[in-house]
Order: structure tokens, then C-alpha cells, then sequence
């Protein structure tokens, strides 16, 4: 049979055959996916093979190959610095939420996503959530932000889950495709899910007031069938996001306005950190390109994963 996996709890999958009904699957041996060091060898959205096997009065599915991905989300692992947690796979686009404060999302951290999701060939949208609830000041600078990535190519939406306000643009794009929704704890996620689908009732998270972080409500990611003919991945707040398997040579691919000045440095190979003739640093001294986001590039090449949620923003 086969199916597609909608969650995932360590060493169970629930999985959703092309017949609609559900199963709980477990893994047959070992599973070895091209050479990725993964602590989760299958992830929802994953494209498997299953046979059922009876066991006692119970009938359970065994998982015994996983089809070709289309693409991934991958991130290092929490407590493992060597090993990966594939957050999703065979995602149409990622919808990466931001807030300004409560709990507050730095730029290099939207940068490490965006730098993924180029990587790995995912459409990416930013949405700024809790506009209800921001001042003028913070109007200012979420203006700015959606302004310094909307230049670079990137859909920005600002939003309130809260309220409804940009739900429906968030809808129309999902229509019929696999979305994932990720942030930080408490950004909005599930009010936002909640408030695309009322009928979910996904836990929402109280904001910690003593550290003003989310709690974590979603323990692991889970997929959902929408009434609107799409899918959701809701995925749990992160902390953190350390990229994955990239040669320092080819991160600054990932940024695409670097990518677009990489033909006009004198080397081939500029790194775009001590060469001379370098068009994006030339670019950055004309104002033509935005510090926070070379500075996360360099904190990149430089392998500063122990820095990531520093506030590199503000100087």
C-alpha cells in the first residue's frame, strides 16, 4: 500500500493511504536515506510504501521504503551538534512567522531559514504577525523589515491571527498545495492555523510573561487535511535554526541578492569577506545592500552556530 506520513512521534507514523484511511505504522530495520545523519529517518510529508500485519486483534502498518523526495526542511539537532532533524519533506512553500517582540524573532535567525529554504528549493513567505499590538515605532520597523525583503524578492504579509486581519491572502495562498508553518514558540502559529480552519482547535500558547517565550504547545510536526483543498504542516516552535551539509563556498548562493552581484567580483570565487573587487561589498558600502543580512552571511562562513539567537540586528 501506500500513503503519505501526516505524523510522527519517534518511533511511530500515522500515515494516510491513498484510500483516505489512516494507519499507525512502524519502520521495518534501519532506514538510511543518502547519507543524511538524521535522528528521524522518515518525516511527515514523506512518500511511503506500507503492508499491514496483524498482531493479535490489532492491525498495523509496516513502513518498508520511503519514495523519492521532492525536497526537505532540515535543521541541526537540538542537543546533538553532528546530527539533523528533518523538520518536513515534499513541502510546495514554507510560511516562515515573525514578531517583533513577545517573543522577538532576529533577523539572523529569519536569515538561516531563508538560507535553508533557497537551499533546498522551497518557496519561502514571510508573515508578520501581531500587528494589532504593535506601536507606531514597531510599525516603523516591521515596515522596514518587509521593505528589506520584499526588495530581495521575498512575499512578505503582515498580519493578525488574532484578529483575521490577512488570514484570507495567507488562504488563497495555500490553496492547493502542502504549506509548513514555522517560528519561533509563541509567534501565532496555532492562532493562525486556528484561525485559516476553526474547526482544528489546535492549542495556542500563552506567552511566558517571565521570559517572554512561547511555551511549546506542538510536540511534534503534524500534517492536516484543510477544508479549502490544502494541507498544513504545523511544525513546533524553534529555537533555534543552524544550518545543515553547506560548504562555506556556497552559502552566499543562498542569498539571492549576493548571488546576482557574484558575476561582477573580480574572483569567481569571492567570498565576499577579505577579496578585493567585490561587487557585493561595494554593493553594501553603497547602501545598495542591507547590513543585517551580510552580517548573518558572515556569522555563516564563520560557523558561529553557538550565536545564532544573539541579537545581531541592533547594533
Amino acid at each position: 500500500m501506500r500513503g503519505t506520513v501526516y505524523k510522527s512521534t519517534g518511533s511511530w507514523y500515522t500515515v494516510k493511504s491513498i484510500d483516505g484511511d489512516f494507519y499507525e505504522c512502524r519502520i521495518k530495520g534501519k532506514f538510511r536515506i543518502k547519507g543524511i545523519k538524521s535522528t528521524n529517518p522518515i518525516a511527515v510529508g514523506d512518500d511511503v510504501l506500507f503492508e499491514l500485519e496483524k498482531k493479535g486483534d490489532e492491525t498495523i502498518g509496516v513502513i518498508h521504503e520511503i519514495r523519492e523526495r521532492k525536497n526537505y526542511i532540515i535543521r541541526k539537532s537540538v542537543n546533538l551538534s553532528k546530527q539533523t532533524h528533518i523538520i518536513a519533506v515534499n513541502l510546495d512553500q514554507v510560511f516562515l512567522m515573525v514578531t517583533l517582540n513577545n517573543p522577538t524573532t532576529f533577523t539572523s535567525f529569519i536569515d538561516r531559514f531563508l538560507v535553508t529554504a533557497e537551499a533546498y528549493e522551497i518557496p519561502a513567505i514571510l508573515l508578520f504577525n501581531k500587528i494589532d499590538a504593535y506601536n507606531e515605532e514597531e510599525l516603523a520597523e516591521i515596515n522596514f523589515l518587509m521593505k528589506t525583503y520584499e526588495a530581495i524578492g521575498y512575499k512578505c504579509i503582515s498580519i493578525s491571527a488574532k484578529e483575521g486581519k490577512g488570514v484570507e491572502e495567507v488562504k488563497a495562498m495555500m490553496m492547493d498545495k502542502t504549506s509548513m508553518f514555522s517560528g519561533h514558540s509563541g509567534v501565532g502559529k496555532s492562532t493562525l492555523v486556528n484561525s485559516i480552519e476553526p474547526g482544528l482547535h489546535l492549542k495556542t500558547a500563552e506567552i511566558s510573561e517571565q521570559h517572554l517565550q512561547g511555551q511549546h504547545t506542538t510536540t511534534f510536526a503534524e500534517m492536516y487535511d484543510l477544508s479549502f483543498g490544502a494541507q498544513i504542516i504545523d511544525t513546533p516552535g524553534i529555537r533555534g535554526f543552524g544550518i545543515v551539509d553547506m560548504e562555506k563556498e556556497e552559502i552566499g548562493d543562498y542569498f539571492p541578492e549576493f548571488f546576482e552581484l557574484k558575476s561582477e567580483c573580480k574572483f569567481n570565487n569571492c567570498m565576499h569577506i577579505d577579496e578585493p573587487k567585490c561587487a557585493v561589498k561595494d554593493a553594501l558600502d553603497e547602501n545598495k545592500l542591507t547590513w543585517s543580512r551580510y552580517r548573518s552571511y558572515v556569522q555563516m562562513v564563520n560557523g558561529e552556530d553557538e550565536n545564532y539567537r544573539v541579537d545581531i540586528y541592533k547594533e
